[in-house]
């Protein structure tokens, strides 16, 4: 094995790269040496470096096409110089289809058919011609650099997209990250290979983002940009709470249980309907585990946040009733129409189903897709004073207080 090749070896394992696109890179650095030293703006260079003797080999590539006469070719450029002038006072790019009728020849990819007939009597229209080209003597000093300079990008974008290869893979779900600082409004999370961004609109408002601190996030996209990749994170979307249900419970990791709903306020309250049909599966007592070591486990991923675990049903009403929960309904008169629901509650009620803000009813709404109206039994005025419940909701003690209003949209 030539030190060559022991060296291509030694990069790609420092940079995690495949021998493949290295070689790739190589040859085109070698390319753009050709090019600087030996060749002109005419020609579409191809080289083919061997590492273990070093030897390199060199060829102008040109297609094949229909011979143009130079007065039309001339002529037709005229005229795409007049079509650009027309669509640039008009503000506008010039599209494809208007210069789709211009004959065109690009002399650097292209050889009419005339010309290639004088190298390859065989020569057809369509043909790929590679013309063997000679290296006189050993690249200069501006060749090296062009060829280290083209190494250096070659091998950053092949990092890139490596990189993003890699994280594209991983949309949709969790990852775990350091905060390294907080720049304005967003927060840097170093992610191994590459920084993540955390943005405003994506974090939880009450909670501190530490430098140095491990954060599981929610991965919410990832695409590649001039800069690099730009991965996009959230500690607030709803389906980060999907996706630690996912990692903590196993039978919703199999598909046993089903997550049929999430209805969220990040740093507050979610409400998340299950369902299965496996008759032998408890899905509401297997996310909250033994003695809510589960449902404890999730709380404590998502900053304290409470986790109201909802029994998902078919039936409207009943769904409705549970998605209320912890309050306790009386009765549910549902307007198919509307999609709209009017459920009552006992006075001493009233002000859990609200939730405090409102938040209760706004979830609930959320999570069924109804429209939810509370009400009291008729002769029952609303509470003039606010109101605080406590009960008991996955094994942990919570306080409601009633919105202003009983509405959720």
């Amino acid at each position: 094995m030539s030190e060559i090749t022991k060296a291509i070896q030694a990069l790609c394992a420092e940079k995690n790269l495949s021998y493949d696109a290295v070689m790739e890179t190589i040859e085109a650095a070698l390319a753009a040496a050709y090019r600087k030293d030996f060749g002109n703006k005419q020609q579409n260079i191809k080289v083919k470096f061997d590492p273990e003797t070093a030897d390199i080999q060199s060829w102008d590539v040109k297609t094949v096409v229909p011979d143009v006469d130079p007065d039309v070719l001339e002529k037709a450029q005229e005229e795409l110089s007049a079509r650009r002038e027309q669509a640039r006072e008009a503000n506008r790019e010039l599209t494809e289809a208007e210069t789709a009728d211009l004959p065109r020849f690009n002399p650097k990819l292209e050889m009419m058919l005339a010309d290639a007939k004088q190298i390859d009597k065989k020569a057809k229209i369509g043909m790929v011609l590679e013309i063997p080209l000679q290296i006189t003597h050993e690249f200069g000093r501006m060749a090296a650099q062009t060829a280290k300079q083209v190494i250096i990008q070659k091998i950053r974008e092949a990092e890139r997209t490596m990189v993003f290869g890699d994280f594209k893979t991983q949309e949709g779900q969790l990852i775990t990250g350091t905060i390294q600082r907080v720049e304005g409004r967003k927060v840097l999370i170093d992610l191994g290979k590459i920084t993540g961004i955390l943005p405003s609109d994506q974090q939880i408002f009450n909670e501190h983002y530490r430098p140095g601190a491990r954060l599981k996030m929610y991965v919410v996209s990832v695409e590649m940009t001039t800069r690099g990749p730009e991965i996009i994170l959230s500690r607030s979307h709803p389906n980060m709470v999907r996706a630690i249900f996912v990692e903590e419970i196993p039978e919703v990791a199999s598909g046993r249980i089903e997550i049929k709903g999430i209805a969220r306020d990040a740093g507050f309250r979610s409400k998340v309907a299950v369902a299965t049909s496996d008759e032998s599966i408890d899905p509401i007592g297997s996310c909250i585990g033994q003695r809510g070591s589960r449902i404890t486990t999730i709380i404590t991923e998502l900053g304290g946040e409470k986790i109201d675990i909802i029994q998902h049903s078919d039936d409207p009403a009943q769904y409705i009733t549970k998605a209320l929960s912890p309050a306790k309904v009386i009765g549910v008169e549902l307007n198919e129409a509307e999609k709209m629901a009017r459920v009552m509650v006992a006075p001493e009620q009233y002000s859990l189903a609200i939730g405090r803000g409102g938040q209760n009813v706004r979830l609930a709404s959320e999570l069924t897709g109804w429209k939810i109206n509370v009400t009291q039994p008729e002769g029952v005025a609303e509470p003039a004073v606010e109101a605080v419940s406590e009960t008991e909701v996955s094994g942990e003690k919570v306080e409601e207080a009633p919105a202003e209003q009983a509405n959720a949209e």
